[in-house]
């Protein structure tokens, strides 16, 4: 194991630092920052390669790292002092460990779907803490795919990761134009439900979801693109009865997956 690195200025620390906050960084060195046992274990049980691992045992009370080395052996290590971990941990209730990735860039040719698929597609997504609440809903409701149609953050942003607790890695995930969205859609014969705040829309409850579908979410400002809107079977409208007059997309994403789910039994 190389000697344990102690100053924050150390080279690998400032790396982790560029991958964390830029995206160029992060598709130029094809590498992404897992931080947490939880979330690096589900990135190893979902098939991510992970290519270093740092370790501070004065964080990481519980051994956890060690376990990790011990089932992974291929990593490589480092072992990290307080204060140089400090500059690269980002979460609160931290357990000492932050893993180096390898992205998984699935393309949409490359998705495996039941024969009644249930997609969620989401337009120019710019928060990665809703994307990371999204990827939450799609994985306890076992959805086929997530599509991220134009983004406006990258799917391996640390706060999405963060905020969906991992569970980035368990769902299939492709970034990918809208126009090459709905050609694939097309293709395979899925029917596009587009989540608009229109008089033409219905009550997302009164429409059947049980065949291949994919539910099309906007962003929380401008709602969809008038070509999800123009070209969808139908638009959905979740009621709303107080001052508001829609809710987070995180949310609205919720609602509509699990009223799929429930009518699919």
């Amino acid at each position: 194991m190389p000697d344990p690195i102690q100053s924050p200025s150390n080279p690998r620390i400032k790396n982790i630092l560029k991958l964390q906050s830029g995206s160029r960084d992060r598709r130029e060195q094809n590498l992404f920052v897992i931080e947490g046992y939880r979330e690096i274990s589900r990135a190893i049980s979902s098939g991510i390669e992970i290519k270093e691992i740092y370790i501070c045992p004065e964080v990481d009370r519980q051994g956890k790292g060690e376990y990790l080395i011990r089932q992974h052996p291929e990593m490589l290590v480092f072992d990290v002092g307080i204060h140089a971990f400090e500059r690269i941990a980002y979460r609160e209730g931290s357990d000492g460990l932050i893993a180096l990735a390898i992205p998984r860039n699935l393309t949409l040719n490359e998705l495996k779907l039941n024969p009644d698929p249930l997609i969620l597609i989401l337009e120019s997504v710019e928060k990665p803490g809703n994307l990371g609440a999204i990827m939450r809903t799609a994985d306890a409701a076992q959805l086929d795919a997530v599509i991220v149609c134009d983004p406006l953050t990258d799917i391996y942003n640390p706060n999405a990761i963060r905020s969906g607790v991992g569970c980035i890695f368990t769902r299939q995930v492709v970034s990918c134009t809208t126009s090459d969205a709905l050609t694939w859609l097309r293709k395979h014969k899925i029917r596009i439900f587009a989540a608009a705040l229109t008089d033409s829309a219905s009550i997302y409850h009164k429409i059947d979801f049980r065949g291949p579908s994919a539910i099309v979410m906007g962003t929380e400002a401008t709602g969809l693109s008038s070509e999800w809107l123009n070209k969808s079977d139908a638009q959905i409208i979740i009621p709303m009865q107080g001052i508001a007059d829609s809710l987070n997309v995180s949310t609205s994403a919720a609602v509509l997956v699990f009223e799929a789910v429930r009518q699919r039994g």
